[in-house]
């Protein structure tokens, strides 16, 4: 079963299409929207079974240029 997460991200001033544009390339979301507030995308990521989801983030999506800050969101199966 994979793990359901959700990234909010903060990219530095003037890169928030940049980022996008290489999130999207890379084809590791499964959702990835423009918010207004404290950080600029909100993404939806499925965590491929066995991988461990700090290294899976940290490997895939922190390595992109211009990000300052993440924060995720676990989610779990209660229902």
């Amino acid at each position: 079963m994979t793990t359901c997460v959700f990234i909010q991200i903060r990219c530095k001033p003037g890169t928030t299409y940049t980022v996008a544009e290489d999130i999207a390339l890379r084809e590791i979301h499964s959702e990835l929207y423009s918010t207004s507030g404290e950080y600029d995308l909100l993404m939806k990521l499925y965590i491929p079974q066995g991988e461990d989801v700090g290294k899976f983030i940290n490997d895939h999506l922190l390595v992109i240029p211009n990000i300052e800050r993440s924060l995720t969101t676990m989610t779990y199966k209660v229902f």
